[in-house]
């Protein structure tokens, strides 16, 4: 997430979401879970800290929950969060892309096959796509669903990269799938 795709706080809220002050306080709840810690260390393990200023919420104009921009941090969207649980989420999922953009010196985001490594890894090892979550979302499937839930949300990621077309998106996905999807680091399985 680019920061022109946030706004200034005017005190607005969009679809029932949170101002910026109450998201942040949500932020500082969600760094006290035992994941978002266990995230944070291996940061620090892999050399690159993570300061307070990491995390910050902002208002967006683009129908998203977050994002990580390197150098930056990262940016949950209080404009588009409810519920403590989908800021834990957030923060989550974009602490994975933190780490990926840590521990591999040669991260390009432009770079359709990097970007899609990153979103299977964050998808698969979030929870993003767990079967709850789904349900949630209207997406009800027994066998398989976690697996066409990470897919279904890389693609939407890496399409949103100006760098990808939709074919190339695909192939980068295909191509990285196998490796991405079975690195688990820094867990030891997925959670």
């Amino acid at each position: 997430m680019s920061s022109e795709d946030a706004m200034p706080n005017n005190g607005i809220t969009i679809n029932g979401g949170r101002t910026i002050e109450e998201c942040q306080k949500m932020i500082q709840k969600s760094l006290k879970r035992p994941m978002v810690k266990f995230l944070m260390e291996n940061m620090e393990k892999a050399g690159c800290g993570v300061g307070r200023n990491f995390f910050k919420a902002v208002e967006c104009d683009k129908e998203i929950s977050g994002g990580y921009s390197p150098g930056e941090g990262i940016l949950v969207c209080s404009n588009h969060m409810r519920l403590q649980d989908e800021v834990n989420q957030v923060v989550i999922h974009e602490l994975i892309h933190a780490y990926d953009d840590c521990r591999a010196a040669n991260l390009d985001w432009s770079d359709c096959a990097h970007h899609a490594c990153s979103e299977i890894r964050a998808g698969h090892l979030s929870g993003d796509c767990h079967y709850k979550r789904e349900l949630l979302r209207s997406f009800v499937k027994l066998r398989g669903h976690e697996q066409e839930c990470v897919r279904r949300r890389v693609m939407k990621s890496v399409l949103a990269n100006p760098h990808c077309s939709e074919s190339a998106a695909k192939d980068a996905m295909a191509a990285v799938w196998d490796t991405c999807y079975n690195d688990t680091s820094p867990f030891d399985r997925a959670p």
